[in-house]
This record gives structure tokens, C-alpha cells and sequence, in this order.
């Protein structure tokens, strides 16, 4: 009676585990990507079992699929692009993440400071930071461009003493 797999499979990893290993390490230096080829071997194999019909030895039935899996590698490899090494000096043209905590403090203050403001005050303020115009704004509250001027002249006033006060 022929083997099971699983008797054939333990059968590779009691006695062709170094084998396979060596084989691994004549192909790839990486020890962390040497792991991951050893397991893909071992995967193969445990994938071929079934059609293994005693013809040649387990080891060299095993050492064959290992062999072809490591060229696999290796041409897999080598069409990878190569990575680069970043030069120390590089800079980043993100903030740093202290001036992006004291921004998000400086927002949090405005917006804490905009919320104190009188209602027509914090309107005209709100659609000002938002990029509109005088005439833009003047359309959308109903009232005159020199009226919206005067208005984010006040916001503006208020917001310093408020932001003033808290520093």
C-alpha cells in the first residue's frame, strides 16, 4: 500500500527540511525572504505529494521541486524593481508633526474664538475665511458690500482681542 501525503509529507520535513534549507540558501542571502521561499517550497511540495509515484527518491522528488521554486524565485526577483536608498538629508514637504499639533491648536483656538463672535459677525467671518468676496458675501447676507467690509473689519478687532486674551 502507497503512502498518504500526510505520511509522505512528514516524511520530507523529518528527513529533507536541511536539505531544502540549503537549496533556499544557495539562492536567497535575505534570511527574512529565505523563510518565505522555504515555506513556499514546502507548500509545493505538500501540493505535488499526490502525484508522487515512487519513480525516484522522496529527497530527490523534493530536492527537484525545491530547485525549480528557487529559479521561480529568483526570476520573480529580479524583475522586481530595485530599492532605493533614501540620502539622509532629505526633507520632507509635510509638516513636521509638532508645527501640525500647534496648527491644529491654533485652528481649534480660531474656531473656539469665531463661536464667541455676535452672529453677524461670525457669519461674515465664516464666509470670509471660506474665500468669498465682499460683493459675494454682501449677495448672501442681504446686505450692503461696505456693510460685510465693516463687519469682517469688527470680526477681525474681536478675534485679536479674544485670541489675545487666551495667550
Amino acid at each position: 500500500m502507497a503512502a498518504s501525503p500526510d505520511d509522505l509529507f512528514r516524511d520530507v520535513t523529518k528527513n529533507c527540511s536541511g536539505l531544502i534549507s540549503r537549496i533556499a540558501l544557495s539562492y536567497e542571502a535575505d534570511p527574512a525572504l529565505r523563510r518565505e521561499l522555504v515555506q513556499d517550497i514546502m507548500l509545493a511540495i505538500w501540493l505535488a505529494l499526490p502525484s508522487y509515484r515512487g519513480e525516484a527518491s522522496l529527497k530527490a522528488f523534493s530536492a527537484s521541486i525545491a530547485q525549480k521554486r528557487c529559479i521561480s524565485h529568483v526570476t520573480k526577483r529580479a524583475r522586481e524593481p530595485k530599492p532605493l536608498e533614501l540620502p539622509p538629508d532629505l526633507i520632507s514637504p509635510a509638516l513636521a508633526p509638532d508645527e501640525i499639533a500647534l496648527q491644529n491648536d491654533m485652528r481649534k483656538q480660531l474656531i473656539a474664538s469665531i463661536q464667541q463672535l455676535p452672529l453677524p459677525q461670525r457669519e461674515a467671518m465664516v464666509l470670509s475665511l471660506e474665500g468669498f468676496s465682499y460683493a459675494e458675501m454682501a449677495v448672501m447676507l442681504g446686505i450692503s458690500a461696505n456693510a460685510v467690509m465693516l463687519r469682517c473689519q469688527r470680526a477681525k478687532a474681536a478675534l485679536k482681542l479674544l485670541i489675545e486674551k487666551k495667550s
